[in-house]
């Protein structure tokens, strides 16, 4: 069992940022995929982002592409997502993910049910 906790949310204004941070106590999570996903309000929870295990390969939405950029630190058991030039759309609940299972396309990081572990979410809300 892998348990995930999310953090750095919160409120800033439009065109700022903000890092997200999903940590885990347990070492495996340093050989899980990892995805973040997000849920507006009134909307359908959607894929953002999603990262190998080790790193090398990144995975983004059009939506935030060119402003989100994901990385890991496996010695600390953390996946960062940083999100930079931030909109009022980019409000929601922010929720990483992850499995032990190798993912190889971003169709394979977009499918929420392939992840084996959630956690409880961060709110990130931008301000117009």
């Amino acid at each position: 069992q892998v348990q995930l906790v999310e953090s750095g949310g919160g409120l800033v204004q439009a065109g700022g940022s903000l890092r997200l941070s999903c940590a885990a106590s347990q070492r495996t999570f340093s050989r899980c995929a990892v995805g973040w996903f997000r849920r507006a309000p009134g909307k359908e929870r959607e894929f953002v982002a999603g990262i190998n295990w080790s790193g090398t390969s990144t995975y983004y939405a059009n939506s935030v592409k060119g402003r989100f950029t994901l990385s890991r630190d496996n010695a600390e058991n953390t996946v960062y997502l940083q999100m930079s030039s931030l909109k009022p759309e980019d409000t929601a609940v922010y929720y990483c993910a992850a499995t032990g299972k190798p993912l190889y396309s971003s169709s394979e990081y977009e499918r929420r049910l392939i992840y084996d572990y959630w956690g409880q979410g961060t709110q990130v809300t931008v301000s117009s």
